[in-house]
């Protein structure tokens, strides 16, 4: 086991001050020399600290509006120099090289300026060439610099001088430097993913993700698997950026959930108040109302049994009417934009249930990246933003929606999206009335979700499903008449689907025959 290395001699440059007058204290006391660049330096100064300017070091001024300051070999020799290797000690001697035991560096905020909006020229001044290269020298000799480029990591990093007489450890700098490759990998990410968007390359030649952990989850979808749960500093509303009030541990399943449930809720007009409940990724009830509790009891009507344990999300504040109406069953999750006090008292009284509250609503037009990886490779895609008005709607049959009918088209087909395939949506009156999700024929999703439509007018005490009259969806084609008339047994009385198939003629004429609406949406809404 090696011994602590020794801390000597510091540089600090940083873009981000919070916590660096401690910090620089605290080094100070520790008789560490502190060597500094720019507005650092002043900011140590102006703290009553004494600090060397990196151009006293390199004997070149600061230039070129500070892109030029410590790409020089006084700085990177003194980080990469290895301390036994005699040849090494020797040409920092020969040059004046002193040795640099830490940095503590943190980068130009180009994410954060990318994410304002900034205009290009902006963006480009915001990229960080000294930092990332001073943060890769000293990670790279991690076995006698220590490197820090988080604000989080400097409290750890005072506790290890502490614990061992002012030096640092090797695994405590080997995790470091782990650290300082992922910021700098991150970092170079983002600079390239926004080099691919400003260049409107759809496909560019190497492509990155980078996330930042928010949490270690207990495990995966199942126990024996591990989990992490990462934000991408996109800052979208969701669960990502959510402020969880209650509740216990988010699972991995409970993300995954409450974001297929958000992400649904957010296609519908804010102003009116509206309600997705999740069980699996697939949604079991969804509706609009004219409050967010007829909302919530109407989506709750559609799939009473699946809705047991589900993920309930609403595109409005949370009032106490709502929340007691939740918490009359078992609910994981509720994720809205606000909640009122009256109703986090009433949550209160549930300690299991998890509230998330976000201040916003997803921005369901905004694009991004969905990946999915598969053996070897990442298949990667722009996320479905696509959706249809009543002016792109092409009706095909003889009989033509009526107004009420339209809106539930519409309905239908912004839920049908968030289905996983093959999907069949029936909707009733701005409400779901049956869902058939995931299916291997499209037959089957049209049976399951009438079915169930059936199952709840027996339990609702209606005389007959709320199936009939209904307003139906697929999410693709129907490649032959039977799914559609499989709808029209359970009374529906208008379809919207993409057209496409070869028997577009066969199943528009069996619609025609069955006494139904249809119109083509010409996009299909696939969800794998």
């Amino acid at each position: 086991m090696t011994a602590p290395k020794p801390l000597r001699r510091a540089l600090l440059s940083v873009s981000d001050k919070t916590g660096l007058i401690a910090l620089g204290q605290a080094l100070a006391a520790r008789n560490v020399a502190l060597l500094s660049t720019g507005g650092t330096a002043k900011a140590l100064r102006d703290a009553g600290l004494d600090v060397k300017d990196v151009s006293e070091v390199t004997n070149f001024p600061e230039m070129m509006d500070g892109r030029v300051k410590t790409l020089h070999p006084a700085v990177h020799g003194g980080l990469l120099a290895v301390r036994d290797n005699p040849d090494h000690v020797a040409a920092m001697q020969e040059h004046g090289i002193g040795a640099i035991d830490l940095v503590v560096v943190n980068l130009y905020p180009f994410e954060a300026t990318v994410a304002k909006g900034a205009d290009h020229a902006t963006c480009i001044e915001n990229i960080d060439i000294g930092g990332p290269a001073m943060i890769r020298s000293a990670a790279k000799n991690h076995a006698d610099v220590c490197v820090v480029t988080d604000v989080t990591d400097y409290d750890a990093l005072l506790a290890e001088l502490d614990a061992h007489d002012g030096g640092t450890t090797l695994a405590f700098r080997q995790t470091l430097a782990q650290i300082a490759y992922g910021r700098t990998a991150a970092y170079d990410a983002a600079v390239s993913n926004w080099m691919a968007g400003a260049l409107d390359i759809a496909a560019p030649r190497r492509r990155t993700f980078a996330g930042t952990l928010a949490q270690t989850l207990r495990y995966g979808e199942n126990p024996h698997q591990q989990a992490a749960f990462y934000t991408d500093g996109s800052g979208r509303a969701g669960v990502a950026t959510a402020r969880q009030v209650q509740g216990k541990e988010l699972s991995y399943n409970n993300i995954n959930d409450t974001d297929a449930a958000y992400e649904l809720v957010a296609e519908f007009d804010p102003t009116t108040p509206a309600c997705a409940i999740i069980k699996h990724a697939n949604p079991c009830g969804v509706a609009i109302g004219s409050s967010l509790l007829e909302a919530y009891s109407r989506a709750y009507d559609c799939d009473r049994t699946s809705a047991f344990g589900g993920i309930v999300a609403l595109n409005q504040t949370l009032d106490a009417d709502t929340a007691k109406a939740i918490t009359e069953i078992f609910t994981e999750v509720v994720i809205a934009p606000g909640a009122s006090e009256e109703a986090m008292a009433i949550f209160a009284g549930k300690k299991n249930l998890r509230l998330l509250l976000t201040d916003g609503l997803p921005d369901p037009t905004a694009r991004g990246a969905a990946v999915r990886q598969v053996a070897g490779g990442l298949l990667v895609q722009d996320r479905d933003v696509a959706n249809v008005t009543r002016d792109t709607l092409k009706v095909v049959t003889k009989l033509h929606p009526t107004e009420a009918q339209m809106q539930d088209l519409l309905f239908a087909w912004s839920v049908a999206k968030h289905v996983k395939s093959n999907a069949i949506v029936y909707v009733r009156d701005g409400a779901t009335v049956g869902v058939g999700a995931g299916q291997m024929s499209r037959l089957d999703s049209a049976m399951i979700a009438a079915k169930k439509a059936e199952r709840m007018a027996e339990a609702l005490g209606l005389p007959a499903p709320l199936t009939q009259g209904s307003a139906v969806a697929s999410d693709a084609f129907f490649p032959f008449a039977d799914g559609l008339l499989e709808a029209a047994a359970a009374g529906a009385s208008c379809v919207i689907q993409p057209g496409g198939s070869m028997r577009d003629d066969e199943v528009i004429k069996a619609a025609d025959e069955a006494g139904l609406a249809m119109v083509l949406t010409g996009q299909r809404h696939f969800r794998h």
